[in-house]
């Protein structure tokens, strides 16, 4: 059972869809940036970033598993994306898999290219799972 809490800090706007501060005891564990690419290495979803976000989500969470972690350990997720009018799509995703009354703080950034032009989406995770 995760111990985290998400307190509301008084003087900022209420977060949608996030939280602006997530904390909790326990060990530090960083996954790095998923794309959806499947486990042969091939890309999932050519040219729709919500096919694309759901792969990215399955490989967080398998990362996730392999550390002793689930989506109620993660504090922090960090969204990169081509064009920012996919979030709506990242998001359908992200909430198959977070806790939305309690998400964890988030970031999102439309950045230029990723590491391949037809990868639109790639997102990194934070947990802190208890020990």
């Amino acid at each position: 059972m995760s111990q985290l809490s998400h307190p509301t800090p008084a003087g900022v706007a209420r977060a949608n869809g996030y939280s602006h501060v997530a904390t909790g005891p326990g060990r530090w564990v960083a996954i790095a940036g998923q794309v959806a690419l499947d486990e042969s290495g091939e890309l999932v979803g050519p040219g729709d970033a919500g096919a694309q976000a759901r792969q990215v989500f399955a490989n967080l969470d398998a990362c996730l598993q392999a550390a002793g972690a689930t989506f109620a350990d993660v504090v922090k997720l960090g969204i990169y994306v081509t064009d920012i009018a996919a979030l709506p799509a990242i998001r359908v995703a992200r909430d198959a898999y977070v806790d939305t009354a309690n998400p964890p703080a988030s970031t999102a950034v439309q950045v230029v290219a990723l590491f391949k032009p037809e990868v639109l989406v790639e997102i990194e995770a934070y947990a802190i799972v208890a020990d």
